[in-house]
């Protein structure tokens, strides 16, 4: 686990109508506060990434679909420097992942359908505090190929 990472359990309450799927609340432990909330809607085996914030803390859930999501932590002074973290979030895998500023992150849809991102962002966003890298040219040590283990 990258240094600062959280990966929270999320709560989903289901009965015959459908469900409820809880992502966040401002008395929830992890709350910093609030800036904006956003959905990312990616297809099956397309590529966000790679991007960083200066201030913004992320807090992402996977409200349909799947997603592969990646970390990786670039901070010299970090005990987690050049670690990778991988996490698959979705339907699958129902939790809140709360990025701190100084990581880069991105994700890759995986499955057959495309998957909704939640971010519900401590900042609005800001063109001047996020630094976007190739997701495939760079210096990060990942590759976002389909791996059979």
């Amino acid at each position: 686990m990258i240094n600062g990472v959280k990966i929270i359990p999320l709560r989903q309450i289901a009965d015959e109508r459908g469900k409820i799927m809880h992502m966040l609340r401002s008395d929830d432990p992890h709350f910093e506060r609030f800036g904006e909330i956003y959905f990312s809607v990616v297809n099956p085996g397309a590529i966000k990434a790679w991007h960083i914030h200066k201030k913004m803390i992320l807090n992402y859930a996977v409200v349909s679909g799947m997603i592969k999501f990646v970390l990786y932590d670039p901070r010299q002074d970090s005990p987690t420097y050049g670690e990778i973290q991988e996490v698959f979030i979705g339907e699958d895998n129902y939790v809140l992942a709360s990025i701190p500023p100084g990581i880069y992150n991105g994700f890759k849809g995986i499955g057959v359908k495309p998957a909704i991102v939640a971010n519900c962002a401590t900042i609005p966003h800001d063109p001047e505090e996020i630094a976007r890298v190739d997701p495939l040219n760079n210096d990060i040590p990942y590759d976002w190929s389909l791996i059979h283990r």
